[in-house]
C-alpha cells in the first residue's frame, strides 16, 4: 500500500530500527533487484498504489459516512422537537380560543381576539395600541404563541438545511464508494494478468509470517484502557479486511482501531486522520503497546504499536489483520489514547 521506508532510528523497542517495508518492497521481498525489473514488478508496484489510492478512498468514505450518521441523528432530534413544539402551539391555540369564545358570549367577539386567532398573531402584536383592549393573560398568552411560532419556523428552517447537508453527504458516500469499487477492481484485473506462479510470489511477498504471534518484548501497555484495547486487537488477528468495515467480522485499517478501543470502552473517531489527533501525540521513540500509529502525511493509514517494533493492522483487500514491522510505511506517528 504505497511506497514504504525504513523509519529513522529511533529509540522503538528492540528490532524496530531494523524493520523493512513489505508492500512496494514486494519485488525486493521476491529477490529481484531493482536493476533487473520484470514487467511482473511493474504491475506488483501497480497493485500496491491501487491499494494505497483505494485505502484513501475509502477513509474518505468513512468520513462521509460518519457525517451523514450525525446529519442523520439532528434531523430526527430536531424534528421531535418540531413534533413537540408544534403539540404546545395547537394547545395554546386552543387555550386561546376558548378565552375568545368566552368573550363572545359575555357580548360578542373582540376584534383584537379576532386577530388573535389569525394566522399571524405578529400583526396584532405589532399594533400597540389594540393591546390596551385586551387584559394582561390575554397578552402574555399571545405573546407566548407568537415566540412558539418563532421558534418552530426557525427549527423548521434549521432542519431544511441540515436534511440538504445530509443529501450532499450521502452523496459524497456514493462517489467515495465508486471510487473505492473502481481502484479495487483495477487492482484485482491487474493481480489476475499475472501467472499463478507470480500471483503465490506476491501473496508470499505481503503475507508470509505475518499471520503468528511475534515477540512482543518486555513493554507493557501505558493504561488499562490501552491493555484492553491492545487485547481486542490481538483477538482480531486473521480476521479480514473489509472497506468501511468496523467489526467485528471484519475490519478497514481505521474501523480495526476504533472497534478495538470500543472494546475498552472508549470511543474513537471513524476516520485515521481523526484518530490521529483523538489522543496524546508522542515520540515515535516512546511507543508503548496501545498506541495509535498512523502513516503518510494524510493519515491514511492506522494501526496500533503492540510492542518490539511492531504494529497490528488491517492491511488492504485479501490481506487480513496481521502484524507488521513498524516501519513498513512512511510518515508514522504515535498517539497515545
Amino acid at each position: 500500500m504505497g511506497s514504504h521506508r525504513r523509519l529513522a532510528p529511533s529509540g522503538f523497542d528492540r528490532g524496530a530500527s531494523t524493520a523493512l517495508c513489505v508492500m512496494s518492497a514486494a519485488a525486493a521481498a521476491l529477490g529481484v533487484a531493482p536493476a533487473t525489473a520484470t514487467p511482473h514488478d511493474d504491475t506488483r508496484a501497480k497493485v500496491d498504489r491501487l491499494y494505497e489510492e483505494a485505502e484513501k478512498a475509502t477513509e474518505a468514505y468513512n468520513r462521509a459516512d460518519e457525517r451523514a450518521d450525525k446529519l442523520r441523528d439532528q434531523v430526527g432530534a430536531a424534528q421531535d422537537r418540531i413534533a413537540r413544539q408544534q403539540e404546545r402551539i395547537n394547545s395554546m391555540r386552543d387555550a386561546v380560543g376558548s378565552l375568545a369564545g368566552a368573550q363572545y358570549r359575555s357580548g360578542g367577539l373582540d376584534p383584537s381576539l379576532a386577530l388573535l386567532l389569525s394566522d399571524d398573531p405578529a400583526d396584532y402584536l405589532d399594533k400597540a395600541a389594540t393591546l390596551a383592549r385586551i387584559s394582561a393573560r390575554q397578552a402574555g398568552e399571545l405573546r407566548d404563541l407568537q415566540e412558539a411560532m418563532r421558534e418552530l419556523a426557525q427549527d423548521r428552517a434549521e432542519v431544511a438545511g441540515t436534511l440538504a447537508e445530509l443529501e450532499k453527504s450521502r452523496k459524497a458516500v456514493a462517489s467515495h464508494k465508486r471510487i473505492v469499487e473502481r481502484k479495487l477492481a483495477q487492482a484485482r484485473r491487474l493481480l489476475n494478468s499475472l501467472t499463478e506462479t507470480d500471483r503465490a510470489a506476491y501473496g508470499r511477498a505481503s503475507r508470509s509470517g505475518r499471520d503468528f504471534m511475534p515477540d512482543f518484548g518486555s513493554a507493557v501497555p501505558p493504561s488499562g484502557r490501552a491493555a484492553a484495547a491492545l487485547a481486542a486487537a490481538h483477538s482480531a488477528l486473521g480476521k479480514p479486511y473489509v472497506w468501511g468495515a468496523n467489526g467485528p467480522s471484519g475490519f478497514d485499517c481505521s474501523g480495526l482501531i476504533q472497534w478495538s478501543y470500543a472494546q475498552a470502552g472508549v470511543s474513537l473517531p471513524r476516520t485515521s486522520q481523526a484518530q490521529r489527533y483523538a489522543g496524546r501525540q508522542v515520540p515515535v521513540s516512546e511507543a508503548q503497546p496501545g498506541d495509535v500509529v498512523t502513516y503518510r502525511d494524510d493519515a491514511s493509514h492506522v494501526g496500533m504499536y503492540v510492542g518490539n517494533g511492531q504494529v497490528i493492522h488491517a492491511p488492504y483487500p485479501g490481506a487480513p489483520v496481521r502484524y507488521d514491522p513498524v516501519g513498513m510505511m512512511p510518515g508514522a506517528t504515535v498517539t497515545r489514547v
